[in-house]
């Protein structure tokens, strides 16, 4: 939860920043060069993570057919109901609400993509608008699974906080969801966001370009 509001600060405390026009007048900054950089930075950071954890490399050896079960029901389940709510929201297109939702509670990711990659066809404008959109659903998320881990296992099993947590269950969510649904399920979880995590930029570049 600490890194979720840390990130929400900086957000705002950027856009306090931009307000006072104190940014315009110091220097001049290449939006659009600096999120491409960071965007790259992101994904390598995000690749060199997972291939250098020997643990997930032991787990992802050790696989059970079964397992893949658990992250296509996080993704088909997010893109249903995604799709959806989209129908009642005016706005955005269904491809740019389904671009949200393919961020899978990975907040930092896929608000970045979107606002790069949705410029395109948005306007650089408007594709900063959902990436905040997607900044805060994603963390929203998260925080559903850090607050209601208990609720969610109690009525819909010990699976349900792994689902709801999207590419957050190997980090962030994680400790919260070995406490009510126990240590049975951290291979599940672990295993779950490394397929989740892996998935978000295939997910939000297919849907930003249509």
């Amino acid at each position: 939860m600490k890194g979720s509001l840390l990130i929400i600060g900086c957000f705002v405390a950027g856009c306090l920043l931009g307000w006072s026009g104190l940014i315009s007048t110091l220097v001049i900054v290449d939006s659009d060069s600096y999120s491409r950089y960071v965007l790259y930075l992101l994904m390598f950071l995000v690749g060199m993570s997972i291939g250098c954890d020997k643990k997930l490399r032991d787990i992802l050896y050790s696989v059970r057919p079964w397992l893949l079960l658990v992250p296509l029901a996080t993704i088909v389940g997010t893109l249903t109901v995604t799709a959806l709510v989209s129908l009642f929201i005016s706005r955005w297109s269904m491809a740019h609400c389904l671009a949200v939702g393919s961020g899978f509670g990975y907040y930092s990711l896929s608000s970045i993509l979107i606002t790069e990659l949705a410029a395109v066809s948005l306007g650089s404008d408007d594709a900063a608008e959902l990436g905040v959109v997607a900044l805060i659903a994603n963390v929203i998320r998260e925080l559903i699974v850090l607050l209601g881990a208990p609720f969610l296992v109690r009525y819909f099993g010990r699976l349900a906080p792994i689902c709801a947590g999207g590419a957050t269950t190997m980090d962030t969510t994680l400790p919260v969801i070995t406490r009510y649904a126990g240590k049975e399920v951290v291979f599940i979880a672990i295993f779950h966001a490394v397929l989740v995590d892996f998935s978000v930029p295939f997910f939000v570049l297919f849907f930003c370009s249509i």
